[in-house]
């Protein structure tokens, strides 16, 4: 059965946000830890979403003050969602040539900042919906963010792909039942992806594989 639906994973697929998040995150845990994080530190520890990456970093902090730490960084992040961001190669041309198909972008960002940081850099308008972190009761690697948006746009398994540079990605499809296609310049690192059904070096490459 022909493609109808292409979900798109944002942070490292469409988007690359590392030097923000990281920003964001040094505000974020300045006043309870010495540590300062570089950007490489900050595309290791991406992809679960902003609440398991603080836990981590205060892993021995209370409760409370990782709430604090969250807080602080939804608020600066919110102010600063595009100071640095850039967009991938080759994406914005890609998504005109994919105008026949439904497409959506599912994140584990939290929803409201998804849809901001598109609407930002002027790609929200190529999406039919965005799911975020905070959108269903579950973020990827759970199959729910997938399934939700499939029953949203009125779309069958075989009928649905997700693109994605994250093992995550992969694996929420996987468990969704659709076909998965993995980016290699993004964050993670190849051997991560091996298990995506496509590996693509460059989003130009994807509508000739749909195709």
């Amino acid at each position: 059965m022909p493609i109808k639906l292409i979900l798109f994973d944002l942070d490292g697929t469409l988007v690359d946000t590392s030097r923000d998040i990281t920003n964001a995150l040094n505000y974020a845990i300045k006043p309870y830890s010495p540590k300062i994080l570089t950007e490489e530190d900050t595309i290791k520890m991406v992809g679960e979403g902003i609440t398991k990456l603080v836990e981590g970093l205060l892993k021995n902090e209370k409760s409370q003050v990782k709430d604090a730490a969250i807080k602080r960084f939804l608020d600066y992040y919110s102010e600063h969602l595009i100071d640095y961001t850039s967009i991938y190669p080759h994406v914005r041309e890609t998504l005109e040539r994919l105008d026949g198909y439904k497409k959506a972008v599912i994140s584990n960002k939290r929803e409201f900042l998804s849809i901001r940081l598109l609407d930002k850099i002027n790609l929200l308008k190529y999406f039919d919906l965005v799911v975020g972190s905070d959108t269903t009761s579950e973020k990827k690697p759970s199959a729910l963010p997938v399934k939700y948006a499939l029953s949203r746009l009125g779309a069958e398994p075989d009928e649905s792909v997700i693109v994605g540079d994250s093992n995550y990605d992969i694996e929420a499809g996987k468990k969704a039942g659709i076909k998965t296609i993995a980016v290699t310049y993004g964050y993670k690192q190849r051997y991560l992806l091996m298990n995506a059904d496509y590996i693509i070096d460059s989003l130009q490459e994807l509508p000739q594989l749909l195709y």
